[in-house]
């Protein structure tokens, strides 16, 4: 604790009320919050199990544990709490599954199984396409923000939002049906249990002797519930937040969310970290400046002892591919002359369909990159098929589990005879599964259908009953052998272009199969825990939730990715492109709170770079098929003019010196790249 700063000490040993720690970018928050629980631990003699430590990313939680077990290496760390919001509220789940209604295998559905529930009660209630386009968008926004299907329909304004209410409601009633629950349900199902149950709220304030979050400003109405029912009237809790790295509105965070504190803790201190150990003071003086024309609640300034730095660039380009041209040509060139990596070079822009031009001027210069955000592992057809059987395997209720993996690989049910199922099970309000066990069934189906879904359901009763005796390293033994029983990697021969794309969809399933001994190998060190299939699916279901575009290892590349993606990293070099009216700022957030948003993304951007920023826009660009004049952003105006050198901008020109210097360099860099 000797080498934090004043302000970060003061944070670290306030205890005796509630903290809001304002932590500006690369203020060194994270310090903080593992230093603090260092101290809870050693000095006030809290036990580890009563801390619960909370963040966003799976990688974050897993940063921030790895760091105070190396603070704490040679005491006890045994049942420290550091996760993500969503992984304490599976927990709470878990433990708490009766009290809400729900058997022990309940089933976490992903986006596209939700997208499809909804999909179908669209088809049951004939309601129209144009219900569909949001409705799945408004029902996790009605979630988040903590209302129910009734509040949604008795404030619903128009036809169209009191059908997607009357459509939240039926999905929320599949949900329970399937035994089942969607993402945002992992934070909204304890926040409803813990206000229906305060016995069942008492126990769990009794466990959360002190509570940290971390990123406190990206909380939305739900998570902000969940926090003030944890820790009581105790209030035994510290937040970090920065107003100003709010980007996530379209997701239901509410800035807002760090003035209500002071409004529900009265007694709540306020301690602002200003010292950034990152970034260079040009940097820092112009994301301020930008920031600042914002309006705070709460007024911070960033500043460095790192020295002045370099002065920010502005290029100019003809269009878009001169865009993507000119930056990778600015990188070899800044690369050449500053013998640097190419993992110390960003390109952040504000809409993934930016990053095409680039990848391919990467590709046309041999230059390794990687893009964060592609498809996800879990995203691939072949996982999806596996996993579904799992899920099945683990909640035979899972309708839409049950739908994908049916007929896959092919048992000659075809879309006839499901239909006939589905009619049947609904009118008998269960779950498909059920359905092929009942003696009812015949009445719909007949010879060769109804003995194939029997022998499908008999197929699942026994996969079902045998998986629920292994534990540990036998799970992955059981999974192994039934995909070799469904003949799975044949199908993936006969389903694939090509030979070469089937072995690597074959290789992809191989990958899910070490990865869940990972899983497996990881929770017996940690706790000693054998883990069953159940907990092995809602792991990995969650897992692929949260770490959509988590890299697992650090190589060698530049990095694109967009500038929501970006925030929490930093980088040398940063390459902020597309700085252009109606880009960035978007179209679409252009008035009021929306370009407040903006502004804070820019404001993320620019602070994402230690040691060079360089921002590029287009004078024209194609959209739309039409080639359009695009103006600067409004935010390069509002950064400091004595800070910035522009390079194309009208009326001014680059230095004769500099554009030598710069010819000279390329010259050389290329001469380089020939001989390598």
């Amino acid at each position: 604790m000797h080498s934090l700063n004043e302000r970060q000490r003061k944070a670290v040993l306030h205890t005796n009320t509630p903290a809001l720690v304002l932590a500006g970018a690369g203020s060194g928050k994270t310090r903080v919050i593992t230093e603090k629980i260092a101290y809870l631990i050693r000095k006030l003699d809290i036990k580890p199990y009563h801390i619960y430590a909370l963040t966003f990313t799976n990688k974050s939680a897993r940063e921030m544990k790895e760091r105070v077990m190396k603070l704490l290496k040679n005491e006890n760390t045994q049942g420290i709490n550091v996760s993500t919001f969503h992984n304490l509220g599976l927990n709470i789940i878990r433990q708490e599954y009766q009290a809400l209604g729900y058997k022990a295998n309940f089933t976490i559905m992903d986006s596209s199984d939700t997208k499809q529930i909804i999909k179908d009660l669209l088809k049951k209630q004939k309601l129209d396409e144009e219900t569909l386009d949001g409705a799945q968008w408004d029902i996790s926004g009605w979630k988040n923000a903590h209302t129910s299907p009734e509040q949604a329909l008795s404030e619903a304004t128009d036809g169209l939002e009191q059908a997607r209410a009357i459509l939240y409601d039926l999905y929320e009633k599949q949900l329970k049906a399937y035994n089942a629950m969607d993402f945002d349900d992992l934070i909204g199902l304890p926040v409803r249990l813990f206000n229906e149950q305060p016995d069942i709220l008492t126990k769990w304030q009794n466990k959360v002797r002190y509570l940290l979050v971390d990123e406190y400003q990206d909380t939305n109405a739900a998570q902000y519930a969940l926090v003030k029912q944890l820790v009581g009237i105790q209030a035994r809790f510290t937040v970090v937040g920065d107003d100003d790295q709010s980007i996530y509105a379209w997701r239901g965070a509410q800035p807002e969310n760090l003035n209500l504190l002071k409004e529900d803790f009265p007694h709540l201190e306020i301690i602002k970290l200003e010292q950034n150990y990152r970034s260079s003071n040009r940097i820092l003086q112009a994301a301020n400046q930008l920031i600042s024309n914002n309006p705070h609640i709460f007024e911070k300034t960033l500043w460095s002892d790192m020295g002045l730095g370099e002065m920010l660039r502005v290029l100019a380009c003809n269009d878009e591919n001169h865009e993507a041209e000119r930056a990778v040509s600015e990188i070899i060139v800044h690369k050449f002359k500053h013998r640097t990596q190419f993992k110390d070079y960003a390109i952040l822009y504000r809409g993934n369909f930016q990053a095409r031009l680039f990848e391919r001027a990467l590709r046309e210069q041999n230059l390794p990159y990687k893009i964060s955000g592609g498809q996800s592992f879990f995203e691939k057809s072949e996982i999806k098929d596996v996993m579904s059987y799992l899920k099945l395997i683990v909640n035979p209720d899972d309708d839409a589990a049950f739908l994908r993996v049916v007929n896959t690989p092919k048992r000659e049910i075809g879309a006839a005879t499901l239909t006939k199922l589905a009619g049947y099970a609904t009118r008998r309000n269960i779950s498909l599964f059920d359905a092929t066990q009942e003696i009812g069934l015949s009445t719909v189906l007949d010879g060769k259908a109804l003995a194939r879904v029997q022998y499908f359901g008999q197929l699942l009763l026994g996969w079902a009953k045998e998986a629920d005796e292994k534990e540990g390293s036998e799970v992955i033994s059981f999974i192994r052998q039934l995909i070799e029983k469904i003949e799975y990697d044949n199908w993936l021969f006969e389903t694939s272009a090509t030979p070469r794309q089937a072995e690597k969809r074959v290789e992809q399933v191989r990958d899910l199969f070490l990865w869940i001994e990972r899983i497996i190998d990881k929770a017996k060190n940690e706790d000693g825990e054998e883990r069953k299939l159940d907990k092995i699916v809602s792991y990995m279901t969650l897992m692929d939730m949260m770490e959509r575009n988590e890299e697992e290892t650090e190589q060698n590349q530049i990095s694109l990715m967009t500038l929501h993606a970006s925030k929490g990293l930093e980088f040398p070099h940063v390459f902020l492109i597309g700085m252009e009216e109606e880009l960035l700022p978007h179209k679409q957030n252009m008035e009021d709170a929306g370009l407040e948003e903006e502004r804070r993304l820019a404001y993320v951007g620019i602070t994402r770079a230690q040691r060079s920023l360089t921002m590029t826009y287009a004078k024209k660009r194609r959209k739309y098929g039409e080639t359009i004049s695009c103006d600067p952003s409004r935010f390069l105006e509002e950064l400091p003019a004595e800070l910035l050198q522009w390079d194309g901008k009208p009326g001014v020109e680059i230095s004769p010196e500099e554009a030598k210097t710069n010819g000279n360099a390329t010259l050389d860099s290329l001469k380089a790249l020939l001989k390598g």
